[in-house]
């Protein structure tokens, strides 16, 4: 395998636009909030967005430990899903169905609501709406489609529906292809250009973000740095996969590597043996599955979990992945994209997204500390951020809305172990998905048991 020409430096997405060559000022010292939020990615900057559209004459004050978008936000797939990622009858234990039902919906629409505020803000994030296409290459992975579809389309996503081999195949040419779940009503984004435009939007509204300033400390009314404190009433907690980074909480949500790979432009003769003129996100029903774009500029990437999680809950350094991870990674681009194996992968980068004990997203805010949170995203925080700002203003704001009764709010969920449990743990989960999918496509049967026992041993 040809090393990427390009590893880590955050990720290809700033490899497109460029890092930020200055940063905005630090903490200056002692300062006071009406609410201060900590961490400057999707989910601070939608909270601060809708707080200040709701009451423009909050004082609201983010403190960022690096550079706005430097965590996941400037680093996924750039899937704009509205998609519902979770156990439904892990909300509906806590809820009811019209409550659950409630939340899938909300979710679907955030796609239309991020779409509007990016028009009306004037934010270019090479969003093209189009379809997700979920392909099955076994018959174990089309079980598992089939099951996904008639699951979701149980809950109200009238927007799924399963396809055939022919018709797979006339979207996108996948050796082996034997259907697809087919997901209406999303689309695809350069999530770089989407977090910085809105942290100039949310700036432009009178946000003051201070980037390089890490939370040492966090209190009810009292935010900490090593630059200084924010005393705040209110204080949001939006760190989502870098939550462990944070005092006290290295086992609220374990940090899960995912990491990705972008191919060069490739040229139109390729194009045309792959297809793919839809733009589709693309992903696959593996049980170690994977996650794709074909970029505006005629790009492939290819993200998956790789080697996913390190000891400790550890934070990569700077998106940079290991070899063994862009090995999967490129294994997983030639087995789906034959076409593109004689062009070079010019970037290969990682980052983290957050895990609940659960796998269930939260958001919520403490009545009596004023300290508030969201995230624990698994993987489709592009789409959950937004619905988790609207939610957070509208907490912070003490106000009662649809939003707010939403079965995800205020639901609190048991730390993850100490280690070497948690290590064992995702690595032993990972580990059978590997040999599921081996043996799912050696024996061409039904879905492999050892998948089951990985959810099981982790509590997925």
């Amino acid at each position: 395998m040809t090393a990427p020409a390009r590893i880590g430096d955050v990720s290809f997405w700033y490899a497109d636009i460029g890092l930020p060559q200055t940063r905005r000022p630090p903490l200056p010292g002692d300062t006071m909030a009406d609410v201060c939020i900590i961490g400057a990615g999707y989910t601070g900057l939608w909270s601060a967005y809708y707080l200040k559209k709701a009451d423009p004459g909050l004082k609201i004050v983010i403190c960022e430990k690096n550079f706005a978008g430097f965590g996941a936000s400037g680093r996924n797939g750039g899937w704009l899903t509205g998609g519902f990622a979770w156990n439904h009858d892990r909300y509906l234990a806590t809820s009811d169905e019209a409550g659950v039902r409630a939340m899938v919906q909300a979710m679907n629409g955030t796609v239309d609501e991020i779409i509007r505020v990016a028009d009306a803000e004037g934010i270019d994030a090479d969003i093209r709406r189009t379809d997700e296409l979920m392909v099955a290459t076994t018959p174990a992975q089309l079980a598992r489609c089939e099951a996904e579809t008639a699951h979701r389309r149980h809950w109200g996503e009238d927007r799924v529906h399963m396809i055939g081999a022919g018709q797979t195949a006339s979207r996108v040419n996948i050796p082996g292809v034997l259907g697809a779940m087919v997901v209406g009503g999303v689309a695809r984004i350069q999530p770089a250009k989407l977090v910085r435009g809105l942290a100039q939007v949310v700036e432009a509204m009178g946000v003051t973000i201070h980037e390089e300033t890490e939370v040492t400390g966090l209190a009810p009314g009292r935010v900490t740095t090593a630059r200084g404190s924010v005393t705040a009433h209110t204080i949001l907690r939006c760190t989502e996969g870098f939550t462990a980074t944070l005092p006290g909480l290295r086992r609220e949500w374990l940090p899960l590597n995912s990491a990705q790979i972008a191919t060069e432009p490739l040229p139109p003769e390729v194009w045309a043996q792959i297809g793919w003129s839809g733009h589709e996100i693309l992903g696959d029903f593996a049980n170690a599955y994977c996650y794709c774009q074909r970029t505006r500029e005629g790009r492939i990437t290819v993200g998956a979990r790789g080697v996913p999680y390190r000891f400790g809950s550890a934070i990569d350094n700077s998106g940079i992945p290991d070899p063994e991870t862009i090995r999967r990674l490129t294994d997983i681009l030639h087995r789906h994209f034959p076409a593109a194996r004689p062009f070079r992968i010019d970037h290969a980068w990682c980052g983290v997204i957050g895990v609940p004990r659960d796998w269930c997203a939260t958001a919520g805010i403490d009545p009596v500390t004023r300290i508030g949170w969201a995230g624990g995203y698994v993987g489709v925080g592009v789409s959950t951020s937004n619905l988790s700002g609207r939610t957070l203003a509208d907490l912070t704001l003490d106000r009662q809305t649809n939003l707010t009764r939403l079965p995800w709010v205020n639901r609190r969920v048991r730390k993850w172990e100490p280690e070497p449990l948690r290590w064992l743990g995702v690595h032993g989960m990972y580990g059978l998905y590997g040999m599921a999918d081996r043996r799912e496509a050696a024996r061409q049967g039904p879905p492999s048991r050892l998948a089951k026992f990985g959810n099981w041993l982790t509590g997925r």
